[in-house]
């Protein structure tokens, strides 16, 4: 969703209805508060959708498991939107309403107009190209064996900057990233299913192993060309990059390890850069997305933690200065009104997340944040010139509701066509131990009190991700296991975001312990406070890191949960990417045995000790999944079946980690049945 800058214009993505997976792209009249369709994917396609190879890659890491507009773009006004279908480039005005296909060189992906939207950059095959509206096509730069304005698979899978290229304000020049892969290894993907197609080859950089050089430099449409400088051996990590009319380009980046960041502008003339803050923290360093930016009165927003003197908290600052209330947890940037800053943050309550304005004064004045959402649940905001969009999601009722103000009047809302689910889940949500762990639980809705149900937790407990929210999406598919028999367990650990920092980096060099034993013991407190949890019948399940830990879970902890399920699993951590593993465990050759000790498959080999510790696992994989690669799986089971332990496996042939097109909804009935089977009776 975006609003355009002068406010006038809400663009947004939306489907014909629930059944339909092709999003369309739609325009609101804030003035009016009419919605105008402005793309259909079917009208402007002639056939089926074909996406290049770049474009799917881009989608998986983007999570995106739509087809038809899965992304756009719009320039600094917002009138001028563009977007890709099946690898072609289309050019929507939204005054006039028309829709035009502009001729390329190739396959598009990124597609991103000038700030005046009269020129549009684009990548094709590697190369970063600016086209005009007449279709006249410059090559801005295209090297052989690397690619150019596009993000590496580290910079999009683990810090979540998807774009490799930046407009100057005036839409003169292009501060663009090249990335250079030869170093990184190369692993091969194959489908079994399909031996008459050849392996896909991508450059994976493993925990410990090199990764990609990513350099940023400014390409000037006339052909001049700067190089940007900073210490890349030291920090070789591009985290985050912003230009705007309010200066020139800022840019954050990091230590390999991640404990030490700075936050650096760059001259557009020279290329020269200046340190305007530093970021250190002994475990990680997490910049908090929207940051940093100019704001008007030149100072420069940073996102960061507050650590001293008895402060908990993950804080804005202002050249230094603080401004938020310690009280909040931080989350994103999302816009301003005025001279003011929208924010998403988190209050105490880890289940709902709320939007204030925030008043950034002059150094020493106070602190300024009002809350602007008053009703429980988890809300979103996109804001610009005087508009502001907040969505709502909550328990009470079902989707996404989009609300538009202007100033503080309300202008309506944007109308959703999602379904309206057969039933209301009611969880219970609580915090528990000593450690204030969020919990809920969710029971059949035919449930009598004093009927014993098995159990069923339904887990991810990795970092950046809660699953215990006030939203009733989270919990639709939770009722349907409930009504099968189950009371329904979920369980944010330390390590899962919304409570405190100290909470979220608790976990560092030691994920297997302290996470599950957050998870044991929240299992155990909340049986004492509802009577009816049989933990002799304890089955888990989990997909990623919560299949990691589902797998987890019944290898160490075979007392307490007696089946698993655990799709897409990482096993062994020197498998799984240099980013997010070395954050959490440091290198694998720092001489310690953290790797060993977190990995799964030590404790896969050790052959079980009598019946009870030889508990079911069911193991699902993609054999085409690139993030987290089948031989996580495929190693684990070698090591089960060596140790004698008893597993199953589906392979999904053809299927990535996104398990998308209903591979992870027909797969329901079939975990089911295993979990049934496998709980004692």
């Amino acid at each position: 969703m975006t609003v355009s800058a002068d406010g006038a214009h809400v663009i947004f993505l939306r489907s014909s209805g629930p059944e339909d997976p092709a999003d369309q792209l739609w325009v609101l009249d804030v003035a009016t508060g009419q919605e105008r369709l402005v793309a259909d994917p079917a009208q402007l396609l002639a056939g089926d959708e074909d996406l290049p190879a770049a474009e799917r890659a881009l989608r998986e890491r983007l999570r995106l498991s739509a087809s038809g507009i899965g992304s756009y773009t719009a320039d600094s006004s917002g009138t001028a939107v563009v977007f890709t279908l099946a690898g072609r480039l289309f050019r929507a005005d939204l005054r006039s309403s028309e829709v035009r296909e502009i001729p390329t060189a190739g396959d598009v992906v990124d597609p991103r107009p000038a700030p005046r939207g009269d020129r549009i950059g684009y990548v094709t095959n590697g190369a970063l190209h600016i086209v005009d509206a007449g279709g006249n096509d410059q090559v801005l730069a295209a090297e052989d064996g690397v690619t150019w304005g596009l993000a590496e698979f580290i910079a999009a899978e683990e810090f979540h900057r998807f774009r490799g290229y930046w407009w100057s304000p005036d839409g003169r020049a292009v501060l663009a990233a090249r990335v250079d892969e030869s170093r990184v290894p190369r692993w091969h993907l194959h489908d079994p299913a399909n031996p008459d197609q050849p392996p896909s080859t991508v450059a994976y950089p493993h925990a410990g192993g090199p990764n990609a050089d990513v350099s940023l430099h400014l390409l000037d449409l006339d052909g001049g060309w700067v190089d940007v400088h900073w210490d890349r051996e030291t920090y070789p990590y591009l985290v985050c990059v912003s230009w705007s009319e309010s200066g020139g380009p800022l840019i954050t980046v990091l230590r390999r390890l991640q404990q030490h960041g700075l936050v650096l502008s760059v001259d557009p003339r020279t290329g020269e850069t200046q340190v305007h803050a530093e970021l250190a923290d002994p475990r990680w360093v997490e910049p908090v997305p929207g940051t940093p930016a100019y704001l008007p009165d030149g100072r420069v927003l940073i996102g960061g933690e507050l650590a001293h003197d008895g402060y908990d908290a993950r804080c804005l600052f202002a050249d230094g200065s603080l401004i938020t209330p310690p009280g909040l947890y931080v989350r994103r940037v999302s816009g301003r009104i005025d001279n003011d800053l929208i924010v998403e943050a988190q209050d105490g309550e880890p289940s709902e997340q709320h939007i204030y304005r925030v008043r950034v004064s002059p150094a020493g004045t106070g602190l300024d944040a009002r809350k602007i959402t008053t009703t429980a649940g988890w809300h979103t905001a996109h804001a610009a010139g005087n508009t502001l969009v907040i969505g709502a999601l909550a328990l009470d009722h079902a989707g996404t509701r989009y609300r538009v103000y202007r100033g503080d009047e309300p202008r309506g809302e944007i109308a959703s066509r999602a379904a309206t689910p057969p039933y209301t889940p009611r969880p219970v949500l609580q915090r528990v131990t000593d450690r204030q762990l969020p919990t809920g639980v969710l029971y059949p809705r035919n449930h009598v009190a004093g009927r014993k149900l098995p159990v069923l937790v339904d887990i991810y407990g990795g970092p950046g991700h809660q699953e215990v929210l006030a939203v009733r999406s989270r919990w639709i598919e939770r009722q349907w296991w409930a009504d099968a028999g189950f009371a329904v367990v979920a369980i944010d650990n330390r390590g899962t975001p919304g409570v405190a920092p100290s909470f979220d980096k608790a976990i560092h060099r030691r994920f297997a312990d302290v996470i599950l034993a957050d998870q044991v013991d929240a299992l155990t407190a909340l049986a004492d406070k509802h009577t009816d949890l049989d933990l002799s019948r304890v089955a888990i399940r989990g997909w990623s890191f919560g299949g990691y830990l589902s797998a987890l879970a019944v290898l160490r902890r075979p007392d307490v949960y007696h089946c698993a399920v655990a799709g897409a699993p990482v096993t062994d951590w020197e498998l799984y990417d240099t980013a997010y593993t070395e954050r959490y465990l440091g290198l694998p050759n720092d001489g310690s045995d953290v790797y060993a000790h977190n990995s799964l498959l030590e404790s896969a080999a050790e052959p079980p000790i009598g019946a009870d510790d030889a508990r079911p696992m069911l193991l699902i994989h993609g054999m085409v999944d690139d993030n987290v690669v089948a031989a996580h799986t495929l190693r684990l089971s070698a090591a089960m079946l060596a140790a004698g332990r008893p597993h199953s496996m589906i392979p999904l042939t053809g299927a990535t980690h996104l398990a998308a097109g209903g591979l992870s909804e027909r797969l329901l009935r079939l975990e089911l049945d295993f979990i049934r089977r496998s709980l004692p009776s």
